[in-house]
């Protein structure tokens, strides 16, 4: 029965490898080269550095799926904000674990003070990711449109979010 549990750094070179397949497969992420395992554990290091949630979902030894929140921009006054990722290992995809993961992911980046969880998933045809936060309470926010060249196509961006716990209703707490 698989879990969904925090990130361990074991779990690096499936995170990597998971990654890896979408990178050089898909539309989701608008990276074109694979980012090392080194890579992939400093960007997990700075994602709990800042006291996010970096979850995987996991049966057994095998991890399923990675997800993920970091700051959605850099400037103080987003700091109430963050991005989601989220990436399914293909045999894991289709099975409900990424609602799954990223309910939990919501659930976690409220708890670490995130009013605002945001989306930007690559390419408008990506039906699966947008089903997914769709399947979560994200709505649709907007489209980029042609924003990113990958495998000789323009690709748009579509924007979505959620608000977390009281989102905008009253000031955050402030730390």
């Amino acid at each position: 029965m698989p879990i969904i549990r925090p990130s361990q750094p074991d779990d690096i070179p499936a995170i990597t490898a998971i990654y890896a397949h979408h990178v050089l497969t898909g539309t989701g992420t608008f990276e074109l080269e694979s980012p090392a395992p080194s890579d992939m554990a400093n960007r997990r290091a700075d994602v709990l550095a800042k006291g996010l949630p970096y979850l995987v979902a996991s049966d057994g030894d095998t991890v399923l799926g990675f997800a993920y929140c970091n700051g959605f921009k850099p400037r103080p006054a987003y700091r109430f904000s963050a991005e989601d990722s989220i990436y399914m290992a293909p045999d894991a995809q289709g099975q409900g674990l990424g609602r799954a993961l990223l309910s939990e992911l919501a659930t976690q980046a409220e708890k670490a003070g995130v009013r605002k969880l945001i989306a930007v998933i690559g390419d408008s045809a990506n039906t699966g990711s947008i089903a997914v936060h769709r399947s979560v309470g994200f709505s649709h926010v907007g489209v980029l449109k042609s924003c990113g060249w990958k495998f000789n196509q323009w690709r748009d961006v579509v924007m979505m979010d959620k608000a977390l716990g009281l989102g905008d209703t009253s000031a955050p707490q402030q730390s």
